[in-house]
């Protein structure tokens, strides 16, 4: 039980760090392979649960069932497997015996060392932040809601677009209880794979056609979650790379929806005002959109508002500073130095792990974009629909915007 009990810890930590701004790229590559290979749960402790939690054999069930896992992660493994009398291959994903008691005990050493390094030269609240992920963690051990927040962000994603972004699989609701859920099988390869697998196939990674299908799954997975974040404030809050699949034509399907979030009103129009600062490069208007999120600072330099500006890009964009592949947060130049962050929301930081996330990839695929362009009319039609943004202001900043990202030509 302990070997299980460090592993667990070890799958988060994985998480955490496995990302290309973060860390050199051999040891992401090293990390992100542990995302889904937690110790599996022998199959006659798999069977146990199944048919426990179904009420039924698993013959009875299902034509086929795969005993070796297709992966194991911290709360769970996912098993291939095909329900009788239907002829699409679907995942069965069964919670691992015992682990929501060790995984809670986790979140309480986490804690402990969060108090501790609050103390420390980092001026960060971080204890918020950890609240935060006990609430979270705690969500991911009932698989009911799970399918209820993957079905509505499905539905939310494909009624508001002509096509979805990315692909979200769907429920099997007769075959979901808190520790078993089945859904529909995605094919596809994990996406920091994507790489080595056009260089399998003879596609220069580095080529046009290469980076064309790169940029595309980027901007899909950004469309995607500006929507959900701005439009809905209910969305994924888990793209790591374990859970990001690349299809056929680049069609993206994101997985896992065990950690998801609704942010109430006032911090989702709250993040929509600061995504317009950040893209315009608006310091005034970051400081007062930190002041309306909650967000209390203390400067330690002259420059507070053009530091403070720099700090909202580090936790809100995407966008890495020109040369740089890797961050320094800690660094003693990094406004996290200067500024020191007091107290933070604790709803707020599933947005901030999600757009930490998002550039982890985008690094990843070697694409550097800005989350906050490419969020900004969203962020605008987000303020104009809850009547903060007239159509009159709204038009200014869009041509304002339009003339920073296409200035036109130059007069000789």
């Amino acid at each position: 039980m302990s070997f299980f009990f460090v592993s667990l810890m070890r799958i988060k930590i994985a998480q955490i760090l496995g990302k290309p701004d973060l860390a050199p790229a051999a040891w992401v590559r090293k990390l992100v392979t542990l995302c889904d290979q937690a110790p599996a749960t022998p199959f006659d402790a798999v069977r146990v649960v199944l048919e426990k939690e179904l009420g039924k054999s698993i013959e009875q069930v299902f034509e086929t069932f795969d005993e070796k896992p297709l992966g194991s992660a911290s709360i769970a493994q996912v098993h291939r497997a095909r329900v009788k009398g239907d002829k699409r291959d679907v995942v069965v994903k069964v919670q691992h015996p015992g682990v929501e008691k060790l995984m809670m005990v986790d979140i309480r050493n986490l804690q402990i060392f969060a108090l501790y390094m609050q103390k420390t030269d980092i001026k960060f609240d971080l204890f918020s932040m950890t609240k935060e992920i006990e609430k979270q963690i705690g969500y991911e051990f009932d698989f009911k809601r799970e399918a209820n927040a993957m079905e509505k962000i499905r539905r939310f994603l494909y009624d508001n677009n002509r096509k979805s972004p990315v692909l979200v699989p769907r429920v099997f609701p007769n075959l979901v209880t808190r520790k078993v859920l089945v859904m529909e099988f995605m094919n596809g390869i994990p996406i920091l794979s994507l790489g080595d697998e056009m260089a399998k196939r003879g596609i220069n990674p580095h080529g046009k056609m290469a980076e064309a299908a790169k940029f595309n799954i980027l901007h899909s997975l950004s469309q995607a979650y500006g929507q959900m974040i701005l439009k809905s404030g209910f969305f994924h809050a888990d793209p790591h790379p374990g859970n990001i699949l690349i299809g056929k034509g680049s069609e993206v399907a994101l997985l896992d929806y065990g950690q998801v979030k609704e942010l109430p009103d006032h911090l989702r129009l709250g993040y929509a005002n600061l995504v317009i600062a950040i893209a315009d490069n608006n310091a005034s208007l970051a400081l007062q959109s930190f002041r309306e999120l909650g967000i209390a600072t203390v400067a330690k330099c002259k420059n507070e508002q053009q530091e403070l500006l720099q700090l909202a890009k580090t936790m809100f964009d995407t966008e890495m500073p020109p040369g740089t592949t890797t961050l320094q947060p800690f660094s003693e130049d990094s406004s996290i130095k200067k500024i020191s962050v007091e107290a933070f929301p604790e709803e707020l930081f599933s947005v901030l792990r999600t757009v930490v996330l998002l550039r982890g990839l985008s690094v990843g695929i070697g694409i550097n974009y800005s989350c906050a362009q490419h969020w900004r009319a969203m962020a605008e039609e987000a303020l104009h629909a809850s009547g903060r943004l007239s159509t009159g202001r709204k038009q200014k900043r869009r041509c304002s915007s339009l003339r920073r990202l296409y200035p036109g030509p130059r007069e000789s």
